[in-house]
């Protein structure tokens, strides 16, 4: 339900969500929040809590307040803060291919790809925009022309849409597996076979909100990732990683699952006693292949490895 006022906490515009504990064992009020709310980070749940935007049986409460069956909960829902205007920022890019329709990239790591909250300037998007003056309105007004992601650590390819029609060309291309999105990595520990592939679904981590992980099979994103040994290397190993689905975080999930971590991935690895400096994980994008989606020409592109992915080849051979 929609209010612009609510007698009960005072406040102005927002959602009122009113729900019923149903279960006959008690559970703390900010677990069962986070069970019932999967979308939402636990500090977002706790600063509700501590803010006294959740009401139990019409009284404010606290994250560990027990929840006893019939109990009647509200939770008060304020707006989320908007997001600035995209500004045009002047970001280097490393541009591998353009043309008219499209522009692909070698992405640095560190390098956010559109606004978020906690990321609202200095992104890929802002970058683009004052490189390219026609994105504006491709995609919406935070992701424009992004076809596909990759996360801020992760460097390499990535293909962006001057045109709508280029962008919806490519879009079913990556739905329909045309596209061909492949990657490095240096993981922890070798694989007994020297390639093979990795099925499991990825949903949210139910310990860790801000992770994902593979589970159930009645539950999550079915993916897949098919990998091969490159070269075992002491007590590491470089591999190539293919992707059939693209879930959020799959390939680091997938290796985490295999028990083989990518070195310096700081939600999923061991980010100790590695063999050099690291500023993230050590994965990248090096090959990405597509249909040219408004000339049908067939095209590949290969990004360099970044110096800091080099360096450590260079230092786990010497070491090992």
């Amino acid at each position: 339900m929609n209010f612009e006022k609510d007698s009960l906490f005072g406040i102005g515009e927002g959602e009122l969500i009113e729900m019923n504990y149903k279960f006959s064992l008690p559970m703390r009020l900010d677990r069962w929040l986070a069970s019932q709310r999967p979308e939402q980070s636990r500090t977002s749940i706790k600063n509700l809590i501590n803010s006294g935007l959740i009401l139990i049986n019409y009284k404010t409460a606290k994250a560990k307040t027990p929840l006893k069956t019939g109990d009647y909960i509200q939770i008060w829902l304020t707006p989320p803060e908007p997001l600035p205007y995209l500004k045009p920022e002047n970001i280097p890019l490393n541009i591998l291919f353009e043309d008219k329709d499209i522009i692909v990239i070698n992405k640095t790591s560190g390098l956010t790809v559109h606004p978020a909250p906690g990321h609202k300037s200095g992104t890929l998007v802002n970058g683009l925009l004052a490189h390219c003056r026609n994105l504006p309105g491709i995609n919406g007004k935070l992701r424009p022309g992004i076809v596909h992601r990759l996360d801020k650590d992760t460097s390499g390819c990535m293909v962006i849409a001057k045109s709508q029609e280029a962008l919806v060309n490519l879009q079913l291309q990556i739905k329909n597996k045309i596209a061909s999105r492949n990657y490095l990595a240096v993981i922890h520990g070798s694989p007994n076979d020297s390639e093979g592939k990795i099925i499991g679904n990825i949903g949210r981590n139910p310990k860790d909100r801000k992770k994902y992980a593979v589970v159930e099979e009645n539950s999550g994103k079915y993916a897949c990732t098919y990998w091969k040994l490159i070269e075992r290397i002491g007590n590491y190993s470089l591999m190539s990683f293919k992707l059939e689905t693209g879930r959020t975080h799959q390939i680091r999930v997938h290796c985490a699952y295999m028990k083989h971590p990518i070195l310096g991935d700081p939600l999923y690895g061991r980010c100790k006693n590695l063999p050099c400096n690291l500023s993230g994980q050590a994965l990248h994008a090096n090959k990405l292949g597509l249909i040219h989606p408004i000339n049908g020409e067939q095209m590949i592109f290969e990004a360099e490895l970044p110096n800091e992915f080099q360096k450590l080849l260079k230092t786990i051979k010497k070491i090992n």
